[in-house]
């Protein structure tokens, strides 16, 4: 799968650039970042201003050569937000209604099979507004499936569900496309756990604009651009200034206090943004004189179910750090009152150029 196009709505303009293989690409961005869009446009729901796409050497969109395939011919399922069932018709009859081409022993045979592919035995006649969320979904997906389609397409599959049910059906939702499907996948999402469950690579978009793509493991941990961090949850950037470099080491100055980080980036620059995951903090009542250990005094907490998020003041800085739900040690600190010591670990901050930040973001996200 290859895409590279230009289209214009409005005030809104989308820039889309990237290359896909077989698995699960997650495409992931803030609402109205051009995530939709950019699957409507591959789809043939919208012609691109210009540009191209390309499915399988085959050629689906080019604005130089004038191709543009009609959206039935591109041998593309789309599963929609909504999941777009047709509220008049049985579930048998909605997953049948993609491959009414055939004759009717073939048809049946396929919808039966896709029935039983999908765990929906017992359902054949029911509507849509008598099955739960997660059945609804799979009725989409096995309409989608029985086509055969090269490209399959799904639209934040899991906005309209409960948040109590969504990594059940998650789980089974890429069980089933795992076992029935051997396509590209595009899964459109908004939530960076959500990518990172269900996708082999990670696709980033900001403003319109594709800013990185990879494995998810490598997006997640070295973001490209402060966009990039950002959208995959980074709270903790800042603006350095790299003093220099010693044994697979950098010194970084960033204000009122020097870093000692891991040497990745092969091409330094003077101002530089360093990134830091709340994760990846950590605070102690002891000073182990580790480098970048320094003496913090906790500001604020946000308590959440299972952790919490921790302000620290650090030589007038503020970082976020997010510690366990059940670690006592703050508390038992602030009775004490006890000194705190925060470790950044040097293997765990990340530099990015601030001339490739999207946008040209250079101020601090954290001060």
């Amino acid at each position: 799968m290859e895409v590279s196009i230009e289209k214009t709505l409005g005030n809104f303009t989308l820039q889309s650039s990237f290359i896909s293989g077989k698995g699960v690409l997650g495409i992931l961005g803030s609402s109205g970042c051009g995530k939709s869009l950019t699957l409507k446009c591959i789809a043939g729901l919208y012609s691109p201003d210009k540009g191209a796409i390309k499915l399988n050497g085959k050629e689906l969109f080019n604005s130089d050569s004038k191709v543009n395939v009609l959206p039935r011919r591109r041998n593309i399922g789309y599963v929609f937000q909504n999941y777009a069932l047709f509220p008049h018709l049985t579930v048998y009859k909605n997953i049948a209604y993609g491959v009414q081409h055939l004759d009717n022993a073939k048809r049946h045979e396929k919808v039966l099979e896709m029935i039983s592919k999908m765990q929906l035995n017992g359902h054949e006649k029911q509507f849509p507004s008598q099955l739960s969320g997660g059945q609804q979904q799979r009725v989409a997906l096995a309409r989608t499936l029985i086509t055969e389609p090269e490209l399959l397409l799904l639209d934040e599959p899991f906005s309209a569900l409960d948040s109590h049910v969504k990594q059940i059906l998650e789980k089974e939702l890429l069980s089933i496309i795992k076992k029935n499907y051997h396509g590209i996948v595009l899964l459109v999402t908004h939530n960076i756990e959500e990518a990172y469950r269900l996708c082999d690579r990670i696709l980033v978009f900001d403003k319109g604009t594709s800013v990185q793509i990879g494995e998810k493991e490598e997006i997640i941990r070295y973001p490209a651009t402060v966009s990039a961090a950002r959208i995959t949850g980074c709270k903790n950037l800042f603006e350095v200034e790299v003093l220099g470099e010693e044994e697979g080491y950098i010194h970084i100055k960033a204000e009122s206090f020097c870093l000692k980080a891991v040497k990745r980036k092969s091409e330094l620059h003077t101002k530089m943004m360093a990134g830091i995951r709340a994760q990846d903090l950590r605070i102690s009542s002891e000073n182990k004189e580790n480098p970048n250990t320094f003496e913090c005094q906790v500001t604020d907490e946000i308590e959440g179910i299972f952790s919490t998020t921790v302000i620290v003041n650090c030589l007038g800085k503020n970082l976020q750090v997010e510690v366990p739900g059940s670690d006592l040690l703050l508390t038992h600190c602030k009775e004490q009152k006890q000194k705190l010591w925060l470790y950044i670990p040097e293997e765990k901050i990340f530099l990015m150029n601030v001339d490739q930040s999207h946008h040209g973001m250079t101020m601090p996200v954290v001060n």
